[in-house]
């Protein structure tokens, strides 16, 4: 069974996001080993730079520490439909044990991130709350084993 973890700096502090999440975690226990590792946010009063730096750190540590293969979520991403983001699970699935997403903090992350981490997705050119783009990426790695598996979910 293929194990999807999401790398995420910060935590879900309102109920209705820790629900939502623990759903799609649920539904997805079917088709994967699926880790959430919330990494701590950096104090907002500090350097903005600084704040990247110490993130971004964090980040890779836990990327390097997970292996398999990594896809970024970044608003200058590929944007992908749902069944070629599907697609493209099932293919890495074939060749990777483990698939990482990562979602960085509040000002996005650091340049020693995005140059480490190739493969970039995005949810369109919206900017999404960092709690809210969890929960999507969670229903979009939901809907994608769903696709894969012939399941009634997609429409």
């Amino acid at each position: 069974m293929i194990s999807i973890n999401i790398i995420a700096v910060g935590n879900l502090k309102e109920k209705f996001w820790r629900e939502a999440s623990e759903e799609y975690q649920k539904r997805l226990s079917k088709f994967c080993k699926l880790k959430i590792i919330e990494l701590p946010e950096q104090n907002k009063y500090e350097d903005t730079e600084k704040i990247l730096q110490t993130e971004g750190q964090t980040i890779l540590k836990a990327v390097k520490e997970c292996g398999g293969k990594t896809y970024l979520l970044a608003i200058d991403g590929k944007e992908y439909s749902s069944e070629n983001l599907s697609k493209n699970i099932m293919q890495d699935s074939m060749t990777n044990s483990t698939i990482n997403f990562v979602i960085g903090g509040s000002y996005g992350t650091s340049k020693e991130v995005q140059e480490g981490i190739k493969d970039k997705i995005s949810f369109g050119r919206a900017t999404y709350p960092h709690n809210l783009a969890r929960i999507i990426l969670l229903e979009q790695v939901y809907r994608s084993f769903m696709l894969a598996g012939g399941g009634k979910y997609h429409k």
